[in-house]
């Protein structure tokens, strides 16, 4: 019988595949950054909102 290859799953629709590759040209962004940057927004427009009232 024929082996097969990877061993990876048919049913995550390449997701294993993006993260397992590593792309130097690939923009890297820390999670830390993106949650900061998500909770400033938040804190502005809630700002706003008191404000505009």
């Amino acid at each position: 019988m024929a082996k097969k290859k990877g061993g990876r799953l048919i049913s995550s629709a390449g997701l294993v595949n993006y993260y397992e590759s590593e792309d130097r040209r690939a923009i890297h962004i820390d999670p830390m950054i993106v949650i900061a940057v998500a909770a400033a927004v938040g804190v502005i427009i809630f700002l706003l909102n008191y404000l505009v009232k």
